[in-house]
């Protein structure tokens, strides 16, 4: 089954399915099962077409997903960039937005770069 372009899991229960599309977490996936009158515990092989149709159209018409979400968070991190904010320029850097230390983290952002005088040891050739 495909939501939004997305491959569902057929065996796992619906209100976990959900959390596979970009944008759908599993608050937001139980909101929507709940108002689209879709029950919770349902596998995703096991669902109509008519309940399928309307949780598309629920999500369709209440939150962005998926590409369209995408592109505004690309939108956004592009406004910060122009306005040269903070944030905009730690994106452009590459380095960590949110406030985190950066003396010994962010390893995965700045790349595996060690510096120390031990991270370098020459392998010692044995006799």
């Amino acid at each position: 089954m495909r939501i939004f372009g997305v491959t569902i899991p057929d065996n796992k229960r619906i209100e976990i399915s959900l959390t596979y599309v970009y944008g759908i977490g599993p608050t937001l996936s139980k909101k929507v099962l709940a108002a689209a009158n879709v029950d919770i515990d349902k596998r995703a092989k096991e669902l109509t077409a008519d309940e399928i149709l309307r949780v598309q159209n629920f999500i369709e018409k209440n939150f962005p997903v998926e590409g369209e979400l995408r592109q505004v968070i690309k939108r956004n991190i592009g406004r910060l960039k122009e306005l040269q904010a903070y944030r905009g320029i730690r994106h452009m850097r590459r380095l960590p937005v949110r406030w985190q230390r950066t003396r010994t983290n962010s390893r995965t952002v700045r790349g595996n770069i060690r510096k120390t005088a031990g991270s370098g040891k020459r392998k010692v050739d044995l006799k």
